[in-house]
């Protein structure tokens, strides 16, 4: 879809095209001005709104910086596909990716190195990958919420894998005798183990600080110190960690 035709009206979340780059349209209520931005997980810039009216003139916006739009998106992570061959780290263990026949394998190699192997054409490979990555995420994130649980005191909360790109964990508190639970993108188990180790401890905080005050990162810091190292890594590399196997979805 062009930016020609400005008398037609927009939707939020529109996708448009600024000479060939995409742009995703936004109403972002807090906002009091038309604002661009880049998206680093999902590969396009937002232009923003204060209301649906407003989507018209941010389209225009965006047509008047196609420059600086296809300078931020030149630096985004391009896809990498989970194809054999592929090195991984899986919480800090080496892991490749094997093409082979039947169904799928995760096992030791003699070198001590994880091995997937997995069979079909390539879209079928990387959805067989992601599964048993998925598997493992969710056990190691299952450990390391239970580790921090346990030096908080805090009830241990059900723990799932998604793969949202907005944010790297949530956690919603315990209520009326229900759990808390917490949710982490599977993703964050090819990270540095110290940075997945961050992140289980910010939503494990959660269970007990629910907002970001200072009694919050007051036990983040009593559980891995100095968050500051791995937010940064997070803001620096997460696009390459949403990048890879993007194509397969």
């Amino acid at each position: 879809m062009g930016l020609l035709g400005f008398g037609r009206s927009h939707a939020d979340g529109d996708l448009i095209e600024v000479e060939g780059l995409p742009v995703r349209l936004r109403v972002n209520r807090r906002s009091r001005r038309i604002a661009l931005r880049l998206d680093r997980a999902r590969r396009e810039v937002v232009a923003s709104a204060p209301d649906l009216r407003g989507l018209t003139e941010a389209a225009r916006f965006a047509r008047s910086r196609a420059d600086w739009i296809r300078s931020r998106l030149a630096a985004v992570p391009a896809s990498s596909p989970l194809a054999p061959g592929l090195e991984l780290t899986v919480f800090d263990r080496a892991c490749r990716l094997e093409a082979g026949t039947g169904r799928t394998r995760l096992f030791d190699d003699p070198d001590g190195a994880l091995v997937i192997r997995a069979a079909g054409e390539p879209e079928a490979f990387a959805r067989s990958v992601v599964r048993v990555l998925r598997h493992e995420a969710l056990t190691g994130f299952r450990a390391l919420s239970r580790r921090h649980c346990e030096t908080l005191g805090a009830p241990l909360p059900t723990v799932t894998v998604t793969d949202t790109r907005t944010r790297w964990g949530s956690c919603t508190p315990g209520r009326a005798g229900a759990p808390p639970s917490v949710r982490y993108v599977w993703r964050l188990a090819l990270a540095p183990m110290p940075v997945a180790d961050y992140v289980a401890a910010h939503e494990c905080a959660h269970i007990l600080e629910p907002h970001h005050g200072p009694a919050f990162w007051a036990l983040v810091r009593d559980l891995v110190g100095d968050p500051s190292p791995h937010r940064e890594w997070l803001r620096r590399e997460g696009p390459r960690l949403h990048a890879l196997g993007a194509a397969e979805g």
